[in-house]
């Protein structure tokens, strides 16, 4: 069978190699890259996960699209140095279960993508005998975890863009600790205007000759790594070709698009729960089909999730046969009658976020971060909906509680413990730029920094 091809969501660029849509991130009309088709895995490759280790899954689910691309034999290697860690499933009650994505070195379900795509970056790069910058928007986790991921890798310099006001001292630290070829820029501003500015760059004539790319989930270099948990959770929990349950915390939409991917690929899901925080565009879309974008973002406890307009809804939408473009204008409606039986979405405050932390421990002895409840919450609302019946469930617990003491202090009266990588990061000085939310500023940054001497 032929190689998959990427096609851009705004339909106006050419397709492209995954390769290619690796090194680019953004396609040069400013649509995001997404399979013209998707490889399936029958029900008997599925099944056979069970007896797998994480690396080996994740082998076999990524070389459906890099076939051609790099030998087998250095694929499986890769992933053997990239999932070097534990992926914990926690028995809550009955067949419910959450998975901690939290175990990486940054303490992030963002680590499962950003190993990959360094890993394959940097063969790329040396392959071809060229150099790149990634240029990233951060809400909270994806800077660290890109920024650790690509920390020295030949060839790759690496620009963080995060709101000054909206990451937590940790999540900070995890990013502008490194140095290097690492620099991070604290923007005066909301996470959205750092995603604008970012996508703005790629399409600056201005900045033609700079070399960019993106590791944020505009990437389809995120989601298709991101697809690979899912089906590492469905072999443990549920039986051959029984359908499961995921609540996914829900910001810029990259983690939900990898359960879409792996449904798409062949895995059976009942149903896909998007939850997200104060900022409810997706789901008062689902409801009435009418998307406005929230401008400004509202900052929650959630953090990482305060996402205005989440890019991935253009994937989502030309999957069910709309079109959406960068800026969220509909230009053709997708099918929101499957869209709606496919996936379910609510708005969790920041009260019921709380709240949620406490009964969860109260009730379990299980330490959710903000994240995590707001995913556990979002479950809550679906089965008030559609009754569980026993099915299999997976809640997503994106990040470590460590990474928010103060707010798991002040919700349930102690602090939790801190992992070695994130006690160490605390603990070294910081670097980093600062700016205000102006384009142009940003432009002249890059110019100045990155510009060939």
């Amino acid at each position: 069978m032929s190689a998959v091809l990427f096609r851009s969501t705004n339909g106006q660029s050419p397709p492209v190699t995954l390769r290619e849509a690796f090194l680019r991130g953004q396609a040069p009309d400013r649509g995001l890259y997404f399979p013209d088709r998707f490889p399936t895995l029958t029900a008997e490759q599925i099944a056979a996960f069970a007896g797998l280790p994480y690396a080996e899954i994740a082998f076999r689910v990524l070389s459906c699209y890099t076939e051609g691309m790099l030998p087998a034999a250095d694929l499986k290697a890769i992933c053997r140095e990239a999932y070097n860690f534990e992926i914990p499933l926690e028995k809550v009650h009955d067949r419910v279960h959450v998975m901690r994505l939290d175990q990486g070195p940054t303490a992030s379900f963002k680590d499962f993508a950003a190993r990959m795509m360094a890993r394959l970056m940097g063969r790329f790069l040396r392959e071809d005998g060229r150099e790149l910058t990634i240029l990233t928007a951060t809400s909270g986790d994806t800077g660290a975890a890109v920024a650790h991921a690509f920390h020295n890798v030949p060839g790759v310099r690496v620009v963080v863009l995060f709101p000054i006001d909206e990451v937590s001292l940790s999540q900070r630290k995890l990013m502008t600790t490194l140095g290097d070829n690492v620099r991070t820029v604290a923007i005066d501003g909301k996470f959205d205007d750092c995603q604008a500015m970012v996508k703005r760059a790629f399409a600056d004539p201005a900045l033609g000759h700079l070399p960019l790319s993106s590791a944020n989930s505009i990437n389809i270099g995120r989601l298709l790594p991101q697809s690979v948990y899912y089906f590492y959770a469905a072999s443990r929990l549920a039986r051959p070709g029984e359908p499961i349950v995921f609540s996914i915390p829900s910001g810029n939409f990259g983690d939900m698009m990898g359960a879409v991917v792996a449904r798409q690929m062949g895995l059976p899901v009942r149903k896909i729960v998007a939850s997200v925080n104060d900022n409810d565009a997706f789901p008062r879309f689902l409801s009435s089909g009418v998307y406005e974008k929230i401008v400004p973002s509202r900052n929650s406890v959630s953090n990482a999730m305060n996402v205005g307009h989440p890019s991935n809804l253009a994937r989502l939408v030309a999957l069910y046969g709309g079109r959406m473009d960068e800026q969220g204008t509909l230009h053709q409606q997708p099918n929101l009658a499957a869209m709606r039986r496919d996936l379910f979405s609510s708005s969790i405050s920041d009260d019921r976020t709380r709240e949620t932390i406490r009964e969860v421990w109260n009730n379990y002895q299980l330490l959710l971060e903000a994240h995590g409840a707001v995913a556990w919450a979002g479950f809550q609302d679906w089965q008030k909906t559609e009754p569980l019946a026993g099915s299999p469930a997976v809640v997503l617990e994106t990040a470590n509680p460590a990474k928010f003491p103060e707010e798991i202090e002040q919700t349930i009266g102690f602090a939790p413990d801190v992992p070695p990588s994130m006690e160490a990061t605390n603990k070294m000085p910081e670097h980093f730029d600062r700016m205000v939310a102006d384009y142009e500023a940003f432009r002249s940054y890059l110019l100045a920094h990155l510009s060939p001497s």
